[in-house]
Parts: C-alpha cells; structure tokens; sequence
C-alpha cells in the first residue's frame, strides 16, 4: 500500500514525552489544560475521503486475524492477554523494543509463535480507542482500516492506526479533514456488524461544531452505521464509555452491568437500558434480549459514589474461540463467569485479575483492538426458541457472504441428548439467503444445531464460531395459525412493557392482556383483562405488537396474553412472573461533590405531579430555580451550572405536594 505520512512540525515538541508516561485512561489534569490549544496530528494520505465503497464494521464476535496491544504499563496483565489471545490468533504487539518484550513473555512462559511485534512511538496503553477499525466494502469485499482522531493530547497514540495500516498493508481512510473530521474513542463504540451502532452521548460532546446529522453521516460514509443509539452518559463514569457497563455478545444480546437499586450508576444504566428497549429492536426487527451481570464493590465495599473504584464485568474482548473478562474478587468473579459461560456455549472463557489497572478507569476491553480476517465468511442467523414445522420438517435460514464465493453450506444438528451432529445441506435461495431442514420431530424435542460453510477458496467456518460445543438451540413445535416469536416482558419502576412479534398469523383476530395479582392468593381463574389489540387477520408478513401497563401497588403479578381466532378458538401465551418495585420519592446526592462549576442532581418519584427543584444559599435565600412543572414518574437528571456563583456550601430542595427533601452541595473554585 502506497501511504505518504506527513508530520506536522509541532509533533517535534512532543519527542520527549512520546514514550509511555503510564497515562491513565481519563484526563490528567495536565492534559486538561493541554487539550484547549491542541491540534491532533494529520497522517496526510491520499485516504482522507471515505471509501468509495459501501462498508460494514465487524463485529467483535466475528472471525479475528488476531488483536493489538501497545506493551507499555501494566505488563503482567498484557503478558496473561498475549498468553491467552496467541492461542486464538495473532497478537500484535507496539513496543518501543521487541527484545525487551521477547525476555519478559518468556520468562512468564508466553510462547513467542504467534507474536508480531510493530516498532513505533507512543503515550499510552488505551489502544482500543486509538487503534484502528477493521470495515470490509460491500460486506466481505476488500479489508479497509478506519482511523478516527483520538480524543486525547496524545499524538503518537493517534498516529499508530496509520502505522499498522502500512504494517498490515491495507488501505486507511481517516476522519481527520474537514468536512469529515470527527473525534471518537473505541471504547464509547459497539457494533452489530449489521449496520447498527451504540455509544453514550460523548460522541456528541466531543465534537461540539457538528450536529448529530452530521455525526451520523460521517459514520455511515467512513463504517456503515446506519443506525447510531446514544444513550445518556452516566455520572459517575469519569470517561463515559459504555463498555465499562454494558457488551454485545451478538447481534440481540446486550450484557448490561447491574447496580443495586439507587445505587451509583445503576439509575441512570436501566434508564438507558429502558429507553433503549423502548426505542430499538434488533437488525432482526425483534426485542433485544440482555442479560445483567453484576457492577461489583471494590475491596472495602464501596461504589464508585462511595469513592469505590469503577469496576465492571462488562469490558472484556473476543479473541475468535475464547473471551477474556477482567477479574477482582473470587466472590464476585465466580458469579461473573457463571453468566459469561451460560450466556456464550462454547467459548473459553478466562478472567485475568484486574485490581492493578482498573483505578486508571479501563481494563481489558480498553487495552485491546480486534483486527479482521481478510477473507471473511459471513453468516448471520436468526435463532427460534421454538420451531414451527411442516411435514418436510423445520426450516433452518441463514444470509451467508464471502468473496470467493460458498462451496457448501450445510446444517449441523441433533436431538439435545443425542452425542453425534447429523448434517443436512443447504441450498441458495435468493439474494445470499440458504435455508436447509431438520427432519420432522416430535413436538417438544429440544433441538441443538450449528451452521457449516465451505468457500470456493477452501476456508471453513462455523455459526457459532465455537462449534460444536457451541450451539443454537430450538424447540420443535407444531404448525400453528398464528406463530409468535419473542414473547418478553420488561419493567421499569410503575411501569411495565410487553412485546411481541408473530411471523405468520392466519385468522387472527386479536390479543387479550391479561394480568393475575399473585399478592393476594388470588384463585388460578382470577385473571384481569387489561386491554385488546387487533391482530392482522391473515398475514405473511412479521408484525410486532407492544402493551404497557402501569401497577399502582408493587408486588408479584403474572401476565398472559390470549391470542383469540376470528372463530372464537384461543390459545394463551403465558409470561413469568414478575416483581415491581414501584417509584418512591427520593432525592439524590448531587454527583460530584464538591464540585465546579457543574453538578447533576438526581431524583425519583411515583407519581405523574407537579415538581419544584430549587437552590438555596446558606443563609436560606433562593438562588435558582431548576424545576418547576409537572414532572412524569421515574428518576430524572438535573444539570446545576454554578460558575456565576462563589465557593461555598448551598443546599437543593425538592418538593411535591406531599413530599419534600433537601440535601447539601459544597462548590468549590
């Protein structure tokens, strides 16, 4: 590949420091006042346009050449990740000497095979949100690199995408030049692989002269978002990265960090998390599944809003076959890994102890970068928990892509206590879409089952990639007039929300909620029906349906819904059971405190009613007025800018009609 970098002149100002100064994650105070007047390097390339193109970012569960890490501090926890990730693929290794970095990894017994190492200048460790992003045109064509200006003062760090990229020898396409400068960090970034993006809303302050349109577009252009979630960030995450709270473990699962209730970050995570929820489906226009994994207390019990540090479940990285998690305490690590392996059959999943980095606000995730394959299969599969079938048995689709071409495609299944896969093949239907059967089954049998591709080129792979002893599981069912799919029940506070969808309804005249108190030994037939929603008659096409219910009295409820033909005949869908845990009035400690000049207060309450938020100095006078309207049920932020304002001690006031709290807030200048 052809790449003329060119250094701007102030690089040379930076000589002394480009070695690692063991940075932290977030800002020093230093790099705050640094940050006002920096200017990020430029690699000038004939690539500043995006690429001409259509592109797609890989997803982190796809298949991995291997990972990059910048070997600097913290080299006991590099030295266990190049121990497990060189089993899985290549590691490439940034290094200042490579001898160096040889001795020390054998000396822990790390075999070099597998180890690349790169000579370059760098500031820190943090390569997930400096390193470059691997996209492929028209979904598996051509291997480009992305490089997005790093949000940092730290030059030689934003330089190392341009010097993997000639390492690598693939084209780069930068967001360095105007119009289509953007600054963005990897670890406020995940991806489907289908075109779908989440960040928290840093993405937003980080480039304060573009608009989200503009954001978005850039996106798009340079890797094929073309739906780009953000969320609020939270307060007590310095960095403001989601992958300290929540991962993509495919395309409809979310692993979501979970605080106890009112705890720390945990308000603001499961606002997100329902508006998310609320808002999105899947690339497979279905509900998200998540799956919540505890935000564990550090060694003295404390949260980060008991001064705690912020440790998290959540930032760990695929390398191909295995999943490597960050690791603190054996009671909650053996919780940690229990989720990671019920939630990912197959894969070896292994903890490395993180108590040395995780103060410096990052782990795992953050000092790791995933780099593709340069011939990738693609397949992607929308899992049933149950499967319809007819009497040519069930039907098994897939969407299956790569360059050379597929030479065969076949389904791997069995009954799940069967020892031995039985194969069937599968057949190009139509627009890189295969579909093959299992044979006809007994209603009830639990199926498991993997997909199998063979290019034209000779590569095999397998859907899960950690096949066989990793899998997809289904339910053999009878044809039904109405199949329905994703039956889920999610609540927040008061409020609770059903979805549904159904792929195929015949003779559907609609759906009754139904809704049992188990609080008060209700007898079984005591069903309350909530409400109707018509269904579409008769219809080949996916629909999606959604009820929402709000409970006055918390407790134990139970719903079902009946699905109800135009002939009068009915079947129910029944749900768990569920416990809600209704709103209260409460008022927060403002997060930070002390602080200046920007604070943001927190409050809860029930009720759909009117709300005043005020600020009182010490001696009892007004100073302003940050709410006074009618207020909806939930936890609610407040922003509280006091820069017109002295140091001092001052108090907020929350009042309703019935309630009233006040707490005290220190600003400090």
């Amino acid at each position: 590949m052809k790449t003329k970098i060119i250094f701007l002149l102030y690089l040379f100002l930076f000589a002394a420091n480009l070695l690692s100064q063991d940075l932290p994650h977030y800002l020093t105070n230093e790099e705050k006042e640094k940050l006002k007047t920096y200017i990020p390097p430029i690699g000038l390339t004939e690539y500043t346009n995006p690429p001409s193109r259509q592109v797609r970012t890989m997803a982190e569960w796809e298949e991995l050449e291997g990972i990059i890490i910048t070997w600097t501090s913290y080299t006991s926890i590099l030295r266990q990740i190049v121990d497990y990730a060189q089993e899985e693929g290549k590691v490439y290794i940034v290094c200042s000497d490579s001898n160096s970095v040889k001795t020390y990894l054998t000396s822990g017994g790390v075999p070099l095979t597998n180890v690349k190492y790169i000579i370059a200048s760098f500031n820190s460790i943090w390569v997930r949100d400096y390193g470059p992003w691997t996209v492929y045109a028209d979904d598996v064509d051509s291997l480009y690199l992305i490089d997005w200006t790093y949000n940092r003062p730290r030059p030689a760090d934003d330089l190392i995408p341009v010097t993997f990229a000639n390492y690598y020898n693939v084209p780069i396409y930068q967001t360095t030049t105007s119009p289509n400068n953007l600054t963005n960090t990897g670890g406020n970034f995940m991806t489907d692989g289908m075109g779908t993006g989440f960040a928290s809303k840093l993405i937003l302050t980080d480039n304060p002269t573009k608009s989200e349109a503009d954001i978005d577009s850039i996106m798009k252009k340079y890797m094929g978002i073309t739906r780009y979630i953000k969320m609020n960030t939270l307060p007590y995450d310095e960095i403001h990265h989601i992958d300290m709270h929540m991962k993509l473990l495919d395309e409809e699962t979310l692993l979501v960090g979970q605080y106890p209730t009112g705890i720390s970050d945990g308000p603001q995570i499961e606002a997100n998390l329902t508006y998310v929820l609320t808002n999105f489906q899947s690339s497979f226009g279905r509900p998200y599944k998540v799956i919540r994994i505890p935000m564990p207390p550090d060694a003295t019990g404390r949260y980060p809003s008991g001064g705690g540090q912020y440790r998290t479940f959540t930032n760990s990285v695929f390398v191909n076959k295995s999943i490597i998690i960050p690791t603190y305490d054996l009671q909650y690590d053996t919780t940690a890994l229990r989720i990671y392996r019920e939630a990912l059959p197959g894969y070896n999943v292994v903890g490395i102890n993180s108590n040395g980095i995780i103060s410096a606000l990052g782990t795992i995730h953050c000092i790791t970068k995933e780099v593709g394959v340069k011939e990738p299969i693609y397949i992607t599969h929308k899992q049933q928990s149950t499967s319809p079938q007819t009497d040519n048995g069930i039907e098994i689709r897939s969407v299956i892509k790569t360059i050379s071409g597929i030479a065969s495609a076949a389904i791997y299944w069995k009954r799940f206590e069967d020892t031995r896969f039985v194969s069937s093949p599968m057949q190009l239907l139509t627009d890189n879409e295969y579909a093959g059967m299992i044979p006809p089954q007994m209603t009830g049998t639990k199926l498991v089952y993997y997909i199998s591709v063979t290019s034209n080129s000779g590569k095999q792979i397998t859907r899960p990639i950690t096949a066989p002893n990793g899998y997809f599981t289904t339910i053999a069912d009878v044809a039904v007039p109405v199949e329905l799919i994703n039956l889920r029940i999610f609540t927040h506070g008061n409020s609770l929300t059903i979805n549904w969808q159904t792929i195929t309804e015949t003779n559907n005249y609609g759906f009754e909620i139904e809704r049992k108190n188990l609080n008060h030994n209700l007898s079984s037939n005591e069903w309350e029906m909530l409400g109707f929603i018509e269904g579409k008659g008769t219809s080949a096409i996916s629909s999606s349906y959604e009820f929402k219910d709000v409970v006055q009295t918390g407790g134990n409820y139970q719903y079902r819904l009946k699905q109800i033909d135009y002939n009068g005949q009915f079947t129910f869908y029944s749900l768990s059971e569920v416990d809600i845990i209704p709103f209260e009035f409460d008022l927060y400690q403002n997060y930070p405190n002390p602080f200046n000049p920007t604070t943001t207060i927190s409050f809860q309450i029930p009720n759909e009613e009117f709300v005043s938020l005020k600020i009182y100095d010490i001696l009892g006078n007004e100073i302003q007025t940050l709410l006074n309207k009618i207020v909806k049920p939930g936890i609610h932020n407040i922003q509280f800018e006091a820069s017109s304002l002295a140091s001092g001690i001052y108090f907020y006031i929350l009042k309703t009609k019935e309630n009233f709290n006040s707490k005290k807030m220190i600003l400090t200048k």
